[in-house]
């Protein structure tokens, strides 16, 4: 059981260091909807006209999906970035196939218009 007194005390520590910082705001916060400030109209000064929750574009989510997409492409290519002599053949035709279905999967996108803005 001593092996695993050092699992134990972190698991009883650090909800505590986690939920303090939580919780030590609130007994110094007032109650902010007695300010007339925080009830009135906000940025331009104007009222809200129209619902907040209206339909979005389609093309938003696409660009949000094809940065999800492409961001592993850098963080996939830091490693290819050492020297080319200390990489294998295997590595190196690994990683242009990795660039082919990259490239490929891009020209998709671009035929179809998914990155087109109207």
């Amino acid at each position: 059981m001593s092996e695993f007194a050092p699992i134990c005390i972190y698991l009883a520590i650090s909800p505590l260091v986690s939920l303090i910082p939580l919780g030590v705001p609130f007994p110094f916060a007032s109650n902010s909807s007695t300010y007339p400030e925080k009830l009135s109209a906000y940025e331009c000064g104007f009222d809200p006209f129209g619902d907040a929750r209206s339909r979005f574009d389609i093309r938003f989510y696409l660009v949000s999906i094809l940065f999800i997409i492409l961001d592993p492409e850098v963080t996939f290519s830091f490693p290819w970035a050492v020297p080319l002599n200390k990489i294998d053949p295997f590595g190196s035709w690994s990683m242009m196939a990795f660039l082919l279905i990259l490239t490929i999967g891009s020209l998709y996108e671009w035929k179809r218009g998914a990155s087109d803005r109207e």
